[in-house]
């Protein structure tokens, strides 16, 4: 029989798993032990799949191409957005907008609520950069070394760090998670963020709640506030802090509130972040520059790059800032360099780039049936919706556990419970949803996965010490479970692709 003619199989389980551990196996030693990006182990790992699929199970390579295309033409949207949220934070950064978020947001400081000021600035700020990691590497360093003053141990203030920090990211439409979730799961951005609501306000008034309390320990200390005059002074001195700079997110929000569709709703916030760059005094180059590059930091980068203290001594004097030790505005000003210097059409790259790796990868696994034979071992017993989503979140954790890499723990549950929600008569939103309770929330709390490792060296705290502190990311999970046990926030899809949800 001509080989062309070889009828394709069904894998066995013991293969499905083959294909997992192997792609376990190559991700893991590529971002554990080679310490290099996810995105070549993942080709790697989807090359390994597509040669079981053709030699083994007897699928033809028109099949794994299609395999490819079906997955990645189920994150086009998602690429798009991801590329409009680079060009909204460039404009929001150079149009003053973030800065005044952050600015704002450190004149919540006090010692009888310093625990719940950081958490609400690590979230504001998260919130209005998308980023965890950047969060925490800038602002919540400097809010590590107020706790230190404080008294506060350097445990709980990381926890609490990370915990804002993480629910910026969850929630932000900027976030390239809260992006890569609905992708893989079938439905809408801002319709994955608004079915986030539910478990993730839950959980966040909840850990509000603990840090008060933790809070009045510490209720007596004396806060420095040297280094967030520093931060202020800084800020002010490189961009016109204004009220104004809240009009473009206040304005995104209510357009996805009123459900407008998020690629208008989001380049609205383009629009609005280049106005407010030119009301800094910018001209349309600037603006332009900066919606494809990114902001390039002046005042900041300046002074974490001069040679000495009496050239830092200089800067500060030329902007009218004598309050400020040089020797603290130097280290302000790196921190606020690091933060700042992001954004642009062209950052976003990086994250299409693996977006689309992980979802061929998926696509790969699906097509040859590796998904549909794990899955079936996994639900065998699972009946409940509450069974489902604990599945799911299980999986994600394991696959954060087995893989290191939060971008993995979505797409691959993801790709592999779709179906089984679908089935049950679930929104997607439901699955979305739940891959963000769990493969987002849990990476951190890994040590060896990439967002453990990296906040462990960003925060100088070992991660099985904040990870008792850092109660959104594993109260969340369990709130999700505890929610749908109780049949509440449950979405189902209607004939019309409507959900009714229960509540």
């Amino acid at each position: 029989m001509p080989e062309a003619e070889v009828p394709s199989r069904k894998p066995t389980l013991f293969e499905a798993i083959v294909a997992i551990a192997a792609a376990a196996l190559c991700i893991g030693i590529g971002v554990l032990v080679l310490e290099v990006d996810v995105h070549v182990p993942l080709v790697f790992a989807t090359a390994f799949v597509c040669l079981m699929g053709r030699y083994l199970l007897h699928f033809q390579w028109k099949d794994m191409e299609d395999g490819n295309f079906r997955g990645i033409l189920a994150g086009l949207q998602a690429v798009l957005i991801l590329m409009i949220v680079g060009m909204i934070i460039g404009s929001w950064i150079q149009g003053g907008v973030v800065p005044t978020l952050i600015y704002y947001g450190l004149s919540l400081l006090s010692p009888a609520i310093f625990l719940l000021a950081t958490l609400l600035i690590c979230s504001i700020v998260s919130l209005a950069t998308g980023t965890s990691w950047g969060t925490s590497g800038t602002v919540g360093l400097a809010l590590m070394g107020i706790a230190a003053g404080l008294g506060v141990p350097a445990p709980l203030a990381a926890g609490v760090v990370i915990s804002g920090a993480y629910f910026g990211d969850k929630m932000s439409p900027l976030s390239d998670t809260t992006n890569l979730a609905p992708a893989v799961a079938g439905t809408t951005l801002f319709s994955h963020i608004r079915a986030m609501i539910s478990t993730t306000m839950t959980t966040y008034v909840i850990v509000i709640i603990i840090t008060v309390v933790l809070g009045f320990k510490f209720a007596g200390g004396t806060l420095d506030v040297s280094k967030i005059q520093a931060f202020q002074k800084l800020l002010a001195a490189e961009f016109h802090i204004s009220p104004l700079g809240f009009i473009p997110p206040i304005v995104v929000i209510l357009l996805a509130a009123l459900k407008f569709p998020a690629i208008p709703s989001m380049f609205a916030g383009v629009v609005l972040g280049g106005i407010m760059i030119l009301l800094q005094g910018s001209g349309l180059a600037t603006m332009v520059t900066a919606i494809h590059y990114g902001y390039t930091p002046t005042l900041s980068a300046q002074l974490a790059g001069a040679e000495n203290l009496e050239a830092v001594s200089a800067l500060l004097a030329s902007k009218g800032i004598t309050d400020v030790a040089p020797e603290l505005a130097k280290e302000v000003g790196q921190m606020l360099s690091d933060l700042l210097q992001r954004g642009g059409l062209d950052s976003m790259m990086w994250t299409v780039s693996l977006i689309l790796c992980a979802l061929s990868f998926g696509g790969v696994m699906e097509r040859c049936g590796f998904l549909e034979v794990l899955l079936e071992a996994i639900l065998k017993h699972v009946e409940s919706v509450t069974g489902l989503v604990t599945s799911v979140i299980i999986a994600c954790f394991a696959t954060n556990l087995l893989v290191g890499d939060q971008y993995t723990s979505i797409v691959l549950p993801g790709r592999m419970f779709k179906s089984a929600f679908d089935k049950k008569g679930l929104h997607p939103r439901m699955l979305s949803r739940t891959l963000e309770d769990s493969g987002t929330l849990t990476s951190v709390l890994v040590p060896w996965n990439t967002c453990g490792a990296y906040h462990t060296g960003v925060l100088g705290v070992p991660t099985l010490q904040y990870l008792p502190y850092a109660f959104l990311n594993y109260l969340n999970p369990i709130v999700a479970i505890v929610l749908t046990a109780m049949g509440k926030f449950i979405f189902w899809r209607k004939e019309t692709d409507e959900d009714v949800i229960n509540v």
